[in-house]
C-alpha cells in the first residue's frame, strides 16, 4: 500500500451549532416551574419543586454543565453571613470544571432567592452538596430527568445542556462581551463561544433586516418596473408624503398621481424631479 494512502486525513467532524431555547420556551419552563413550587401541598412535594426550581436557574442563569452542578457543593457559594442569611455576593465557585479549571459564576437576585429557598429545606447529608435528594448527592442523571420532565409538561425540549445554550445565547443577544461568556462559560479557547455567534446573533439579525429595508425601499421608490402601475403609484404617494417638497413640485406629483389612477401614462419629469 502507498505510504502516502496513510497521510491522508480524515473527515472532519462536524461542526454542529448549539442548540438553544427562546424567550418564550424558557418563560414557559420557568412558569411550570414556579406553579409547582405554589401548588406543592406535602413538604416532600414542596422540597422536590425548590430542587427542581433551584437547580433550573443555576443551569439557566449560570451557565453550569449538569456535572458541575451535580458536585457544586456549600463552600463553593460565596456566603459572607450565615447560610441562613442568603447569599451575600450573588456568585458561586465552579471547581475542577471542564479541563480542571476553577472559574467564578455570577447569580442574578431570582437565582439567589431560588437557591435560598432550597436551603432552607435541604436537610441534612452525608458531606457537603448543595443538590440532595432523599438525603444523599443527586444521583447521575436525575436533574437531568426532572428538567426534561419540566419540558415535557410545557411542549419544550429542555435539557441542562440546552439550558446553558441558552445561557450563552441571551448573553451575547443583550450585548454582553464574546470574552465575558468566554470566561463565564469556562472555555478554553474563544472559538468554542464563537459558535453561539454563529447561530444566533440578534445583532446580525437587525443589521441584515434594517439593510435590506433599505433596499426595497430605494427599489420602490426608484428602481421600480415602468410598466407596473401599483409600484408607480406607490413611489409617487412616498414622494409626496416628504414635508419639504416646491409646491410646483407637489402639484406635478398629484398630477401624476391622478393619471396613474386614470390609466394614463406618467408625463416625464423635470430635469429638478429625475430621481422620481
Amino acid at each position: 500500500m502507498p505510504q502516502a494512502l496513510l497521510r491522508i486525513r480524515g473527515l472532519r467532524e462536524p461542526d454542529r451549532l448549539p442548540r438553544f431555547l427562546t424567550d418564550e420556551q424558557v418563560g414557559a419552563l420557568r412558569d411550570d416551574l414556579e406553579r409547582r413550587v405554589a401548588q406543592a401541598r406535602t413538604p416532600v412535594q414542596r422540597r422536590n419543586a425548590l430542587l427542581d426550581r433551584a437547580a433550573f436557574y443555576v443551569l439557566w442563569q449560570g451557565g453550569l454543565r449538569l456535572g458541575e452542578v451535580e458536585e457544586l457543593r456549600l463552600e463553593d457559594l460565596d456566603i459572607s453571613a450565615p447560610l441562613d442569611a442568603g447569599l451575600q455576593d450573588r456568585r458561586l465557585v465552579v471547581r475542577q470544571g471542564k479541563g480542571r479549571r476553577d472559574r467564578t459564576v455570577y447569580l442574578t437576585d431570582t437565582a439567589v432567592r431560588a437557591l435560598q429557598a432550597y436551603l432552607a429545606v435541604r436537610g441534612m447529608g452525608p458531606g457537603s452538596h448543595v443538590f440532595l435528594y432523599h438525603n444523599k448527592p443527586v444521583r447521575r442523571d436525575l436533574i437531568r430527568d426532572r428538567i426534561k420532565a419540566a419540558g415535557r409538561r410545557v411542549g419544550v425540549p429542555a435539557t441542562p445542556h440546552r439550558l446553558r445554550h441558552t445561557y450563552a445565547t441571551q448573553l451575547l443577544n443583550a450585548g454582553c462581551r464574546v470574552t465575558t461568556i468566554q470566561r463565564l462559560l469556562g472555555h478554553r479557547r474563544l472559538n468554542s463561544t464563537m459558535l453561539y455567534a454563529r447561530v444566533h446573533d440578534r445583532t446580525v439579525a437587525e443589521d441584515y433586516y434594517a439593510a435590506m429595508a433599505q433596499v426595497e425601499n430605494r427599489l420602490a421608490a426608484g428602481e421600480a418596473d415602468p410598466h407596473d402601475e401599483h409600484s408607480h403609484l406607490l413611489a409617487l404617494l412616498d414622494r409626496l408624503a416628504e414635508p419639504r417638497l416646491e409646491l410646483e413640485e407637489r402639484l406635478w406629483l398629484v398630477a401624476q398621481v391622478r393619471r396613474v389612477v386614470e390609466g394614463q401614462a406618467m408625463e416625464p419629469a423635470g430635469p429638478q424631479w429625475r430621481s422620481m
